[in-house]
């Protein structure tokens, strides 16, 4: 039986959109595989990793039927991309084996039963769908990612917090030293949802999410999160636990503040961070009216020293930042200008964009 027939470009875009969450090292050797499932002329294609389930139907010609099997998938993706993209494909079924066609080569595939691919059980208590626009979620997962924890024991931390609630969806990350907050606006009210999707969930959506027009839609359970998106569903698992009180974080009445150009300060940093060392990241923000002044020392008694004009008249504060927590922030920031708004030298800075209360980004000072 011919599985599916269509060009080199099609068969690998359908590919790409499921097989990011595969893993090389697998302890079920069937999970390195995709799963094909074929009814009529429509083709569906699915891989799992336990935790998180992608699924995307296509119609890429070959014969009518009900057929399914499981392929390599990374095995297939690289034979795929080694052919030239307007080049029919075949695959054939033969056995216990995929024959893939194309041109003068041919490649005989192992392949594995799909009864025994292990399919995420599905949550039955989803709560109200809801949707925003693509390019928004991704949006605000791009402002917000960059503060996931990595590896922090502190499981909870290792994600993104869902809030939905009213016409408001936020989403919030924090690794215990900086914690990045934004928001956006719903078209329906929702009942209030709370949910912590976990990084690897997180870094698939901003893989896979386009800049185009359309929807995507959410549901969240109470174990569980499913989004469905131009032709694909995606469902993965919820990290358990409870998300720090965010809102007790982020300061409200810092009495000094500061606006300036961001890649003014961007390029400022990123030239003292030069000095600075992999294991010591710190650098010396000195705030005085009229002058912005950052500086960086090493181990080996070397300096860095820069200034910036800025239009400030408050107090004047000298506060010890992580240079890389400054950067990411306004590297993931697209508006010409960045608001600061400081205490002293012992507390927290509050990082906006002038005239829009959507996105908050709080940094812990450290000790010089």
């Amino acid at each position: 039986m011919i599985v599916l027939k269509a060009t080199q470009e099609q068969i690998l875009a359908s590919l790409q959109s499921v097989a990011g969450i595969v893993e090389r090292r697998h302890t079920l050797p069937i999970l390195a595989n995709v799963m094909l499932r074929k009814t009529g002329n429509d083709v569906q294609l699915t891989t799992s990793d336990l935790e998180i389930q992608i699924r995307t139907q296509a119609s890429l010609g070959g014969d009518s039927g009900n057929f399914s099997t499981t392929v390599g998938a990374r095995k297939l993706m690289d034979i795929l991309r080694s052919m030239p993209s307007d080049q029919t494909v075949t695959l054939e079924s033969n056995q216990n084996k995929l024959i893939l066609k194309s041109g003068k080569s041919r490649f005989s595939l192992q392949t594995l039963p799909a009864e025994d691919f292990p399919l995420v059980q599905e949550s039955t208590n989803f709560g109200p769908a809801f949707s925003v626009p693509q390019k928004t979620l991704k949006a605000l997962l791009q402002q917000v990612s960059f503060s996931m924890a990595v590896h922090d024991i502190r499981y909870y931390l290792n994600g993104i917090l869902f809030v939905a609630e009213g016409k408001q969806l936020s989403l919030v990350a924090t690794d215990g030293h900086r914690l990045a907050y934004t928001s956006s606006t719903l078209e329906s009210e929702v009942p209030k949802q709370e949910v912590i999707l976990p990084r690897k969930t997180v870094l698939e959506l901003l893989r896979l999410l386009s800049d185009k027009d359309g929807d995507i839609h959410m549901q969240f359970a109470s174990n569980q999160a499913r989004f469905s998106f131009d032709g694909k569903e995606f469902v993965t698992k919820l990290v358990e636990g409870k998300f720090p009180d965010y809102n007790r974080v982020i300061p409200k009445s810092h009495k000094n503040s500061i606006t300036l150009g961001k890649n003014a300060l961007l390029v400022c940093l990123q030239r003292i961070a030069i000095l600075t060392t992999d294991k010591f990241k710190g650098v010396r923000i000195n705030l005085e009216p009229g002058v912005l002044r950052v500086a960086s020392s090493n181990a080996e008694q070397e300096e860095a020293i820069d200034e910036i004009e800025v239009d400030y008249s408050g107090d004047s504060i000298e506060i010890g930042f992580n240079v890389t927590y400054l950067i990411d922030v306004l590297v993931n920031m697209h508006e010409d200008m960045v608001r600061m708004d400081l205490a002293d030298s012992n507390s927290s800075v509050l990082v906006t964009i002038p005239e829009n209360n959507f996105f908050k980004y709080v940094v812990m000072p450290m000790r010089i």
